[in-house]
């Protein structure tokens, strides 16, 4: 199986997921968030892992001039279509509105919560895991709003 890079050398390319240090990047614990998914970069080289995925090193200036490695799967094109998020893992939320699980409210607007997980495609708003309380609902974005610090 020859594989085929969907990108070359140069090409400027957006990263769709969170790059977070797997033990890799020197310098830099394990876990580490490296580049912010929507971050634009360019490819620098690319390589083969395992024979059988193509990694990428993409040149992040905007990220602390970061190269890091990245697998074809979390790369699109600069100039594809992409709708940024509003939060990520770990920030504090509130509800806009009453949520509700089989028209019982669960959630009452102003409640806040904590984003366990961002879910999205490149081309639309995310929805998210939001813990309330006890309860993890899955939310969208236009249900809810940064938390005010206290």
């Amino acid at each position: 199986m020859i594989l085929q890079p969907r990108f070359a050398c140069d090409d400027e390319v957006r990263v769709i997921r969170n790059l977070r240090n797997d033990g890799t990047y020197p310098g830099y614990a394990t876990g580490t968030l490296l580049v912010r998914r929507g971050s634009v970069g360019f490819v620098r080289h690319i390589g083969v892992f395992l024979q059988d995925q193509i990694i990428y090193s993409v040149h992040f200036l905007e990220a602390g001039n970061r190269i890091v490695g990245c697998r074809e799967t979390e790369l699109i094109p600069a100039d594809a279509p992409w709708v940024p998020n509003r939060f990520e893992r770990g920030d504090q939320v509130t509800a806009k509105l009453a949520l509700s699980i089989d028209g019982a409210v669960a959630v009452n607007p102003g409640m806040s919560g904590a984003v366990l997980a961002v879910l999205r495609e490149p081309d639309t708003t995310a929805d998210y895991h939001v813990l309330f309380g006890q309860r993890l609902l899955c939310v969208p974005e236009s249900a809810l709003d940064a938390a005010t610090p206290d």
